[in-house]
């Protein structure tokens, strides 16, 4: 296979990405100790300026190295979602990592090396670089999860991830080599085409199911969410955000390029067990949530609970469901990414994540207290803000697939989301602040993160119209007829 000129343009943003994360950490060896907080500013703008070549990507529709990658309108679409997020995030993150005593610049570079591993996932278009993009971005998790190094907790949940996230890659790989065993090709493309010779085999739907138990794991559906909660509350609070949002957002776009594209003559098969995991998902991730009194691990069981909402769309398996299931991973960064963002300050002040400390914040702090409302408001679906409209298409799409009962369960697991959102709510606006509480001051590139946050669920709310026919049109290459 002889590599062309024209391969190294068509992905110019992943070799962007990936020379962002080697000339951040050099950097980050070069410049003195007390010097390093112009790091933070180095990869804002190195993301700001990917983003914005990105858009030159637009319309583009080709195969790289003869199909082993895909320069196609799904991979830019979460190209732009996993920059904006890093975006806010390393926004975000610029207080945490500034009182950091070292290694300001391994954190950025790690947070641009898992970017890029993200990246890969969303454009692979065969097995094995979607498996290396998989093992890029978790290897980077596993070392933000414990990267502070004095905290138990952190030291922790990094273990934890090591474990479970190797298991689940050990299924997910041999899913993997046994599609490949049956259908001899690992081109995603040609797989639909060998099993229609091949027809569908046990092995076969043995490698299905296995495939299925790994990403459910990447995207933390039930059963396989048991790592979310002790991982998102033991992690780096900016590292958690990230996490949440756009890893799970890779693991989504691979789950659907695998399956709407290699596997969709066994559609009756796998749709069945998406739908189980899917409802389960909803429930027990809504339900287990109420009891939480710690914000980041009530987050991590909400961010359990979206993920089932958007797999309503791989379910739907239709341009619709698709275009839905995009939309809704796209604004769930803002939605997200807003309430952790007023969690990392909350804890900056207090040095707690408990719910009770966040008694009183409306009259200390009020604008964290509105950032906080307008995201729990969106990732609850209250019009307004987009989550509203993000769950009307996806409930729109399972309706016209006639999954009538689906669409009915996640409207009431909605209303029991709203529940423990105003157990936060209640404690913002009508508990009482601490006595000598003073007004949280946070910094202008966290204030910054938290406006484009609260703009984006309001504004994405309030006129959603060129995203979804945006996402329509993406869901093309999957439905072109």
């Amino acid at each position: 296979m002889q590599l062309q000129l024209s391969d190294f343009a068509l992905m110019m943003p992943e070799i962007a990405t990936a020379v962002l994360a080697v000339g951040i950490l050099i950097v980050g060896l070069l410049v003195p100790r007390n010097q390093t907080k112009g790091i933070g500013f180095l990869a804002t703008a190195g993301f700001i300026g990917i983003l914005i070549l990105n858009f030159t990507y637009l319309g583009v529709n080709e195969k790289v190295l003869g199909g082993l990658y895909l320069a196609d309108p799904f991979s830019m679409f979460f190209r732009f979602l996993f920059l904006t997020a890093a975006v806010v995030v390393v926004l975000a993150s610029r207080d945490y990592v500034d009182n950091l005593k070292r290694n300001q610049g391994e954190f950025y570079g790690l947070l641009a090396a898992a970017t890029l591993g993200m990246m890969l996932m969303a454009g692979a278009g065969d097995l094995i670089t979607l498996y290396i993009g998989l093992e890029l971005m978790t290897i980077s998790f596993i070392i933000l999860v414990g990267f502070q190094k004095t905290d138990a907790k952190s030291g922790e949940a990094g273990i934890k991830y090591v474990i479970l996230g190797a298991m689940s890659s050990a299924v997910l790989l041999y899913g993997l080599s046994l599609v490949f065993g049956i259908t001899q090709t690992t081109i995603i493309s040609e797989i639909a085409a060998q099993i229609t010779e091949t027809g569908v085999t046990p092995l076969l739907l043995l490698g299905m199911v296995f495939l299925i138990a790994g990403f459910g794991f990447k995207v933390s559906a039930v059963p396989f969410h048991m790592w979310s909660p002790d991982i998102y509350e033991g992690a780096p609070t900016p590292t958690t955000a990230f996490l949440a949002v756009a890893s799970k957002a890779a693991g989504l776009a691979a789950f659907v390029r695998v399956f709407m594209i290699a596997l969709p003559g066994v559609e009756p098969f796998w749709s069945g067990i998406v739908i189980v995991l899917a409802a389960l998902t909803v429930v027990i991730g809504n339900f287990i949530a109420i009891p939480q009194t710690n914000i980041k691990r009530m987050l991590a069981f909400s961010s359990i609970a979206q993920a089932g909402y958007i797999l309503f769309g791989l379910i739907a398996f239709s341009s619709l469901g698709v275009a839905a299931l995009l939309f809704y991973s796209f604004i769930y960064v803002f939605s997200n990414v807003g309430a952790f963002g007023v969690a990392i300050a909350v804890r900056n002040a207090t040095g707690s994540d408990e719910i009770k400390d966040y008694s009183g914040l409306a009259q200390t702090s009020p604008f964290l207290a509105a950032i906080m409302l307008a995201s729990l408001l969106s990732l609850a679906g209250i019009p307004p803000f987009a989550g509203f409209v993000g769950k009307f298409y996806l409930f729109t799409a399972v309706i016209d697939q006639g999954l009538i009962w689906l669409a009915f369960l996640g409207i009431g697991m909605s209303m029991v989301s709203v529940y423990y959102y105003l157990i936060v709510v209640k404690a913002m606006y009508f508990g009482k602040p601490k006595e000598n509480s003073k007004p949280i001051t946070i910094s202008g590139s966290l204030k910054l993160a938290l406006v484009l946050c609260g703009v984006g669920v309001t504004f994405l709310g309030l006129y959603s119209t060129p995203l979804i026919n945006m996402a329509l049109d993406v869901a093309q290459i999957f439905f072109p007829f």
